[in-house]
């Protein structure tokens, strides 16, 4: 294999804790982890703030073992989970370790499609056989990236990406790869992962949890199924169970 050229990811995290307690109690509706009726072992990886860790760690009626990594510290929160720093996508963990994994906005974060595709396989070691995970990726055809706040940078080739940056003066080099729905699952399948999409029923918990607009209500209760299907791969997020 190649040796692969040399990458260090740059901080990207959202820091601002009330977000991410939002987001973790999402996550939690989502895996339905309050009806798993057990002691559960969680593994984040890029904890950023520390605030889905804590939610989770501290959490008032789930039996949680919280574990975090990150390849840097800027953790806002540290009460009621372990951590530990690691330098790129290798776990430092046992195999099938873990009830539930945790990728939220990381996988655009490790590389190239290599090290995506051995941060995928980490997620599959460490993931117990009875067990589940959640994977959340920017959709590389979003209008407005949201890293960078720029209109179809993401939808660049890879060679003009950076000088899009520049020339907006919005940093030197673009250090992100989204995903498009079809390369992701096709991503799943070769590292033999059985997968989910539930980015419909995600947008529905952020309507419950945040509020939404009259129109996007009327959207998702009124359209047809078919429609609704016809939209996902356009949605700005790409979220998927994974078992």
């Amino acid at each position: 294999m190649a040796e692969l050229e040399s990458f260090e990811p740059q901080p990207h995290a959202a820091l601002d804790l009330p977000s991410r307690y939002k987001k973790a109690l999402k996550i939690e509706r989502l895996l339905g982890l309050t009806s798993m009726g057990r002691s559960l072992r969680i593994l984040e990886i890029g904890t950023g703030s520390g605030g889905i860790a804590h939610y989770f760690g501290t959490h008032p009626s789930l039996q949680v073992e919280m574990t975090a990594v990150d390849v840097k510290d800027q953790r806002q929160v540290t009460e009621g989970y372990e951590f530990f720093k690691v330098t790129d996508t290798n776990l430092p963990f046992p195999d099938k370790t873990f009830d539930v994994v945790l990728s939220n906005h990381v996988i655009e974060h490790v590389g190239d499609h290599e090290r995506q595709m051995l941060h995928l396989q980490e997620l599959k070691r460490v993931l117990s056989p009875s067990g589940v995970g959640y994977l959340a990726v920017p959709n590389r055809w979003m209008l407005v990236e949201p890293h960078f706040r720029l209109a179809f940078l993401s939808w660049l080739p890879r060679t003009l990406r950076s000088p899009y940056l520049r020339l907006m003066k919005k940093g030197p080099r673009y250090d992100c790869e989204p995903l498009a729905q079809s390369q992701l699952e096709n991503m799943f399948r070769c590292v033999s992962l059985k997968y989910e999409n539930i980015c419909l029923a995600a947008a529905r918990e952020n309507f419950s949890i945040e509020g939404a607009s009259k129109l996007a209500l009327f959207i998702f209760n009124k359209a047809p199924h078919v429609f609704l299907n016809f939209i996902t791969p356009l949605i700005p997020t790409l979220i998927y169970k994974f078992y």
